[in-house]
């Protein structure tokens, strides 16, 4: 009976302590950022959080794309460590509660589904793990940050949708662009 050729385990680069630090950082800074600024309307449908927010998917895809979902847990377990102290320094604590919780669920979620789509066309996984995560981060935090308040945020979550969705396609040239920098390791999967 002939054998069935079984598709081959991607391979992965080892996340270095400078290379998880970095991460981790970014993933900070972007939490951080988001949540200074989501508390400055634009207009009634759109905050300056909407600009920054999409960033943290970048870094995850990039580290889950390179460094394997493992890797990418780690760090987003590891800055959602700090995003959570950060918060709840900076932001109100119903934004640090709405935003650490739905940070770490749009997280893994985009962990494991660009997981599962690292083996198709190189856009694929990024785009639909952003897509998918970026409308579960938007439900959980403008439902827990702002729902019962007199603010409109059903049209900042609508907004704030809208521009993550949009600067997540922008993301896609920087994410190709950042992939071919890094060296693939022999027999790796794109």
């Amino acid at each position: 009976m002939p054998t069935v050729p079984q598709p081959r385990s991607p391979r992965f680069a080892p996340l270095t302590p400078l290379s998880s630090l970095l991460a981790v950082l970014a993933m900070g800074v972007v939490v951080l950022a988001s949540n200074v600024l989501v508390q400055y309307p634009i207009n009634d449908w759109l905050t300056w959080g909407a600009f920054s927010y999409p960033v943290a998917f970048l870094v995850s895809n990039l580290i889950n794309r390179r460094f394997g979902p493992h890797a990418a847990r780690r760090v987003a377990w590891s800055g959602f460590a700090v995003a959570v102290l950060l918060s709840v320094w900076v932001a109100t604590p119903r934004i640090a509660v709405a935003s650490c919780s739905a940070f770490i669920v749009a997280q893994l979620l985009d962990i494991t589904v660009f997981d599962r789509l690292r083996a198709g066309n190189w856009w694929r996984a990024p785009m639909v793990a952003t897509s998918c995560s970026a409308t579960v981060d938007t439900a959980i935090f403008w439902s827990v940050a702002f729902a019962g308040s007199s603010l409109p945020w059903i049209s900042w979550g609508a907004g704030d949708l809208a521009v993550k969705l949009a600067i997540g396609l922008c993301l896609l040239a920087p994410f190709r662009a950042l992939l071919w920098k890094m060296a693939p390791l022999p027999g790796s999967v794109r």
